[in-house]
């Protein structure tokens, strides 16, 4: 699991660290310092046609320890650098690199903007510093120099919270328009949100981030995540302690990384298909069977035990070709106002079968919807997994949220959650953290906002921001699969929360692996669900 912080908790862990642990703040500004000069030297090799040092074995693969007692080669002496601080603490990391760059041997040039009558204490000690080691230091509206090979971006940082207006616009306009080979950010792009990765009127464009501490959430999302390029997480020497008093996994975003696959649940030896748990999935309509087969099909390849399927008859002989290992439960979509009692029989039936339920997919908007919904949500006292045409009945029935408990987990995507909400879709896009957390909160449920970046908000304030998955993902059924995924969990004794999120994780990272195997634009969902059963 891996923290993600906004720019606010950032300060705060930054506070902790200097003002109760008592490290000095230039202490961890020379760590941040190294941290970005060693990252800016492999940039500077890339652009000079060698990688890493000059002994290219002395590297450490994906680091940058490598680089840290190295001067500049031949190949790196015509690289110009340019480093544009703004007047904070943001800037005066960017000082202290560009002066460990000028000692071993780079041709760097220190850009200051902004108000410099108003600058930090840091920043005015490192520009001493530089100044007293004959580093070339200019103003932003000075004479610039002819040419940039390599621009360190250390202007705002984390600390952005407004539109980016007057001169500082200027600043970054200069900044992208200056023509860099690669383009460094110290901590975050100037002109993101490091809480939203929204762009607060311009922005610039990274090749790499150089972030310290944690990474940032509003790199993990986007636009922010595009602007960030790379990203590099670099340990300072913040105390762990400084994100513990922020309150833990409850107060701060996380996301997942290939170490959390220990989080798969356990499957003892000694067990049979009861062990793993019984998936009830309620979905199609007829001869419209594709969604119930592929979320079928993603819970049997998660691990659950025994799934049934639950579709109008005219599906039958479909699902029976198509997964034969799924129990099926049929029915005629007539039966709910000829023999209402009898459809209320069966429905009590399958929900005492189930220790899972998946409802909505495929189901459509006709007539019968509503109570369809009605009965199950009455009748479930098992984890259910809202989707697709479910979540468009609640939308157009809001009173059914009245049978929501804390049981009940939504999956919606954009357009959806528009729905829902009665936002638009570029609302919650800006706020897409907010927007989730505030829906799962209001109805006491677990909330999966799908996205490219997709977020799952628990009813106890937990959110988790996912950074697996591609654009290859993007294809018809593809969310049929992540729930029968998150379902397979549940099944298996996963709790709704962690369910939600490793089942988001584990989607993600078998498209990863696909396109990783040259699937590609090619990429269909029941292929996400076949490698599902690989990880």
């Amino acid at each position: 699991m891996r923290y993600l912080v906004t720019g606010s908790q950032m300060k705060a862990i930054d506070r902790y660290a200097i003002d109760t642990v008592g490290i000095p703040s230039v202490v961890l500004m020379e760590r941040a310092a190294l941290a970005v000069a060693g990252a800016a030297e492999e940039l500077a090799a890339e652009l000079g046609g060698v990688s890493g040092t000059e002994d290219a074995s002395a590297a450490e693969p994906g680091g940058i320890s490598g680089n840290t007692g190295r001067r500049c080669g031949a190949a790196d002496r015509g690289i110009q650098i340019w480093a544009v601080c703004g007047p904070g603490n943001n800037g005066a990391d960017g000082i202290a690199a560009a002066r460990l760059l000028h000692n071993k041997g780079y041709k760097v040039t220190v850009i200051l903007a902004g108000d410099l009558q108003h600058s930090t204490e840091e920043f005015r000690l490192q520009r001493r510093i530089a100044e007293n080691l004959n580093v070339r230091v200019i103003e932003w509206n000075d004479p610039l120099p002819g040419r940039c090979d390599l621009l360190i971006d250390a202007v705002f940082g984390v600390g952005l919270s407004r539109p980016v207006e007057g001169e500082y616009r200027r600043v970054l306009e200069m900044m992208n328009l200056a023509g860099a080979g690669k383009i460094l950010a110290v901590d975050m792009p100037s002109g993101i949100h490091s809480g939203s990765g929204q762009i607060l009127g311009v922005a610039v464009r990274a090749d790499l981030t150089v972030m310290f501490g944690y990474r940032k959430l509003g790199s993990v999302l986007y636009p922010g995540r595009d602007f960030c390029g790379q990203v590099q997480v670099c340990d300072i020497g913040f105390p762990e302690a400084g994100i513990e008093q922020l309150g833990g996994p409850e107060q701060i975003a996380v996301t997942y990384g290939p170490e959390d696959l220990e989080r798969l649940p356990y499957r003892p030896e000694d067990s049979h298909k009861g062990t793993f748990g019984k998936v009830l999935v309620v979905a199609g309509s007829e001869n419209m069977g594709g969604a119930a087969y592929l979320s079928a099909l993603a819970a049997y390849r998660m691990g659950a035990g025994l799934v049934k399927i639950m579709t109008p008859q005219k599906n039958r002989l479909m699902m029976q070709q198509l997964l034969p290992e799924a129990i099926l439960s049929t029915y005629q979509p007539g039966e709910m106002g000829e023999e209402p009692e009898l459809f209320h029989e069966k429905i009590e039936k399958e929900c005492a079968w189930a220790d899972v339920i998946v409802l909505g997919p495929g189901i459509g908007q006709g007539e019968g919807v509503w109570e369809l919904m009605r009965e199950f949500l009455t009748n479930a006292y098992v984890p259910m997994i809202l989707d697709a045409d479910g979540l468009n009945a609640v939308a157009r029935y809001p009173e059914l949220t009245q049978y929501f408990t804390e049981n009940i987990i939504v999956t919606p995507h954009m357009g959806e959650m528009a729905r829902l909400t009665g936002l638009t879709a570029d609302q919650i896009r800006r706020d897409i953290v907010g927007v989730a957390a505030e829906y799962s909160g209001q109805h006491g449920i677990t909330c999966v906002l799908k996205d490219a970046a997709t977020v799952v908000c628990g009813r106890d304030g937990q959110t988790y921001v996912n950074s697996s998955g591609n654009s290859c993902m993007a294809k018809a059924g593809s969310g049929d699969v992540l729930t029968g995924v998150i379902a397979g969990i549940l099944a298996q004794g996963g709790e709704l929360w962690d369910a939600a999120a490793l089942g988001v994780y584990l989607h993600g990272l078998a498209g990863d692996r696909l396109r990783g195997a040259g699937s590609g634009h090619g990429m269909l969902a029941r292929e996400l669900a076949d490698e599902v059963g690989r990880i």
